[in-house]
């Protein structure tokens, strides 16, 4: 694939979503309570934020993700729609208000992101921990999942969240070597690789997610997928790229669920303990049915 240029991605087509992209976009008491707890609470979502198709399914179920650290991001992907900019001081309460939602909202899984904050020493490591433990204090019986940067390679950053023993430690891989520098400018996929087989050599569950549609080959994909089990990562998500807005990356090709379901297939027999595949799947899509897989291998 040669590398696209921004003028080129506003000025490609978005092609229309294949007849087994179909979103319940339906508002419901669970999902106003959810809207109502973040307003409430100035917290945000990565839901919103990223435009996930599933918002409306998930909180209808009162689930959602946690987007802390601000919503704004110090690094520029081609593929996410959150804002890149300079972020504003860290907010030290917003661990506690996240913890104030799980509890108002009576969550039985809680999953935890953030934006990447590289001007930080610790990338935000702290707040993650922060978060984790403010979270126990109010929620005692909910499991935590968190889905965390890269910290730019910063060791101790990420023992400083494994020190909180979340159920789930995720960091998304989202894209093979090939793309990796074009859609992940700031980031590096060995240094990805490392932080999970890091993780896992904690004690960690770990998890990953892979994008597909964004150029890759489902060849280049299927080694993806290799390299996390060498580094014995536990759970994996699959699921097709959409194309935010005019001014990121077009869609190179729509795949169809019989694909999805036969990488699932592939990842299992792989050895991951779990793969969820499809569509519509994102890093957080069912992610409290994921739980039963938190016995590290």
């Amino acid at each position: 694939m040669s590398l696209i240029s921004i003028d080129q991605l506003r000025s490609s087509e978005r092609p229309r979503l294949p007849a087994w992209f179909k979103v319940n976009a339906q508002t419901g008491p669970d999902y106003l309570e959810i809207k109502q707890t973040m307003d409430r609470l100035q917290l945000h979502t990565i839901c919103e934020e990223a435009r996930c198709p599933n918002r409306w399914e998930c909180w209808n179920a009162r689930t959602a993700t946690f987007l802390i650290l601000g919503d704004i991001c110090t690094r520029r992907c081609h593929y996410c729609s959150v804002e890149t900019g300079r972020p504003p001081a860290i907010d030290r309460n917003e661990p506690r208000r996240v913890a104030e939602a799980v509890q108002a909202l009576g969550l039985r899984h809680a999953v935890i992101t953030s934006v990447n904050r590289d001007e930080l020493p610790d990338g935000g490591a702290a707040i993650f921990a922060d978060t984790i433990r403010q979270t126990r204090t109010l929620s005692p019986g909910c499991t935590i999942e968190v889905l965390i940067p890269d910290f730019e390679g910063n060791a101790a950053a990420l023992a400083t969240v494994c020190a909180e023993q979340p159920e789930i430690l995720n960091h998304n891989i989202e894209t093979v070597p090939r793309l990796f520098p074009f859609l992940r400018p700031q980031g590096k996929y060995h240094r990805s690789i490392e932080l999970l087989g890091r993780a896992k050599q904690q004690g960690m569950t770990t998890k990953s997610g892979l994008i597909l549609g964004m150029g890759e080959t489902l060849d280049e994909a299927r080694e993806v997928m290799r390299d996390l089990r060498d580094v014995d990562c536990d759970i994996i998500t699959i699921g097709q790229y959409l194309q935010p807005t005019r001014d990121h990356l077009p869609v190179a090709r729509y795949y169809d669920p019989g694909e999805f379901a036969q990488l699932k297939e592939e990842g299992m027999t792989m050895g991951f303990a779990h793969v969820e595949s499809g569509p519509l799947v994102r890093s957080s899509y069912h992610a409290e049915q994921q739980t039963i897989h938190t016995t590290p291998s």
